[in-house]
């Protein structure tokens, strides 16, 4: 019998497919070798494609960067990155004149707007012991009234972060991090003041879920018109309303209806992301995000002749120091210490 819950099945690739409001997810994970004495990699890069190192080799990519691993300062506009940090760090630096160091179980919400260059490293701060890195990043679209806002990002810290836990009858626990949205009458921190997130009737919602085996979990219904997507990445196999799933699927589901998610004999890793469509005409090129063909030609006008206000931190993999600690020094001078 059909399952009328699942509106789609689809096998997990690189990027992962979305739906408006969000744009497009990426789940990085690599088991990084102990760092050297700059924070890069204590171990030969011969046989990399160094800028463009995207192969899984050893075990780790170093996707653009040549020195440091991750993604040197590199231009965004017109919508937003959400980006949570399971495992290990990541060195933030961007053209407003803000930096900072988040990692194990931070996110960092930033609003592009108008645009903003950014970097994205991570440093290998151990050198004694290897350097695991999990992380997802999750591009999420701004509505065409807060394309042009202007670019800040707000540190949701891991301690802050709130999270739910359900145990069932055979003692099998379920853990949900609430990186947006509500559950069970807890609400998670606020996003930016110009994200699609920042207004609860949008019913934005992005849930890293852990399941023990045997556990299960009961997604509520929300609303007719709600996009959602399960995104089950690790694991052996789940079973949604009685349907069975193999992991490194993304299922698409219905939003007005409750969903019964029982595990297997394995421990399960999911994301949700789930919220109400903008319902706006998206055009994209890269890293640009607009409504129009005509304002992404202007947006890269726009690059071109200001660079988003310029890089005042030398190299373009720029890193913290070693010791840096966790912290976040926002365009206004203010910094918060972890």
């Amino acid at each position: 019998m059909a399952n009328n819950n699942i509106l789609g099945i689809q096998k997990l690739g690189f990027q992962w497919q979305a739906e408006d409001p969000f744009l497009v997810t990426m789940h990085h994970k690599d088991d990084y070798p102990p760092g050297n004495e700059k924070q890069g990699l204590n171990a030969s890069l011969e046989g990399r494609n160094l800028g463009e190192d995207f192969a899984l080799k050893d075990g780790f990519r170093m996707y653009h960067g040549t020195t440091v691993p991750g993604f040197p300062a590199h231009p965004h506009c017109g919508f937003e990155t959400v980006t949570l940090v399971v495992e290990g760090f990541v060195d933030h630096f961007d053209s407003t004149g803000a930096a900072g160091r988040y990692g194990n179980g931070d996110v960092q919400w930033l609003t592009t707007g108008e645009g903003c260059q950014h970097s994205e490293m991570f440093p290998l701060i151990h050198q004694d012991r290897e350097n695991p890195l999990e992380l997802f990043q999750i591009w999420l679209n701004l509505a065409s009234k807060n394309k042009f806002a202007e670019p800040e990002f707000k540190m949701l810290w891991a301690e802050d972060n709130p999270e739910i836990q359900s145990i069932n009858s055979e003692g099998a626990k379920t853990t949900v991090k609430l990186v947006a949205g509500n559950l069970q009458g807890k609400n998670s921190l606020e996003s930016t003041k110009s994200s699609w997130a920042n207004d609860r009737n949008h019913h934005v919602g992005i849930y890293l879920i852990r399941m023990e085996p045997k556990a299960n979990f009961t997604l509520p219904a929300v609303s007719a018109t709600l996009n959602r997507n399960l995104y089950y990445y690790e694991g052996n196999e789940i079973r949604i309303d009685g349907t069975l799933i193999g992991d490194s699927h993304r299922v698409k589901l219905m939003g007005d209806q409750d969903i019964e998610i029982t595990n297997g004999t394995k421990d399960a890793y999911m994301l949700v992301l789930e919220g109400e469509p903008i319902n706006e005409p998206v055009a994209q090129y890269g890293p640009f995000v607009m409504n129009t063909e005509q304002e992404i030609h202007d947006a890269f006008n726009e690059y071109r002749r200001t660079q988003f206000g310029g890089w005042e931190w030398g190299s373009f993999e720029h890193v913290n120091e070693r010791g840096a600690g966790r912290f976040a020094r926002h365009s206004d001078g203010r910094v918060e210490k972890r």
